[in-house]
């Protein structure tokens, strides 16, 4: 099985993104980071190396900010390692929370492998058998367009993969050091005095 799929995942992050509002957003590691660099904001939490916690931290972030949408953008290999995540999101149900995973099929950071989704592993079905109110795969600029909206208004967990090509962009972003992207994150969302 071969990835067919065109979307493009710097396309589909500026569509999301467009519509960002005050969410806060959560990175997986690797290209989800680069890719959200772009569109750097203080209200983006970029995970870097913690692999299988993207959606464990967005989870924590939608049950402490239950009037914030919370998005998480992550890989396809992420999200496996990461399976059981789903499940605990799907017992608690949070309203506010969205995970997207950007799905080219393969472990793009350790050099290109083919991941279970290759294989016909569905991860909107399994977010579905999770008790996910919105799960659904993309595969087209049309889709995307229509599913946008979904991810901020879905009341319950909403779970999208997004089938995009093996593109790859250069890994490059404006910051790496995890203490000042803690603390810049945590500064935009409770701003300084909760610090002094």
């Amino acid at each position: 099985m071969s990835n067919a799929a065109t979307l493009d995942r710097r396309e589909v992050l500026a569509a999301i993104l467009k519509e960002r509002g005050d969410a806060l957003l959560v990175t997986g590691l690797g290209s989800s980071c680069f890719d959200a660099g772009v569109h750097d904001h203080p209200h983006t939490f970029y995970l870097w190396g913690g692999m299988g916690a993207a959606a464990m931290v967005g989870l924590g972030l939608a049950l402490a900010q239950p009037r914030r949408r919370v998005l998480v953008v992550t890989g396809d290999g992420e999200m496996l390692m990461g399976l059981g995540s789903l499940s605990t999101i799907g017992a608690r149900r949070p309203p506010n929370l969205s995970i997207i995973v950007m799905d080219n099929e393969q472990y793009s950071e350790t050099g290109m492998q083919a991941t279970h989704t290759q294989q016909g592993v569905d991860l909107a079905q399994i977010a579905k058998a999770c008790n996910f109110a919105l799960a659904q795969t993309v595969r087209t600029e049309d889709e995307v367009k229509a599913c946008v909206p979904r991810l901020y208004d879905t009341a319950g967990p909403a779970f999208v993969a997004m089938k995009i090509s093996t593109k790859r962009y250069p890994m490059s972003i404006k910051m790496r050091d995890g203490v000042h992207i803690k603390n810049r994150f945590r500064e935009a969302l409770l701003g300084q005095k909760a610090f002094d």
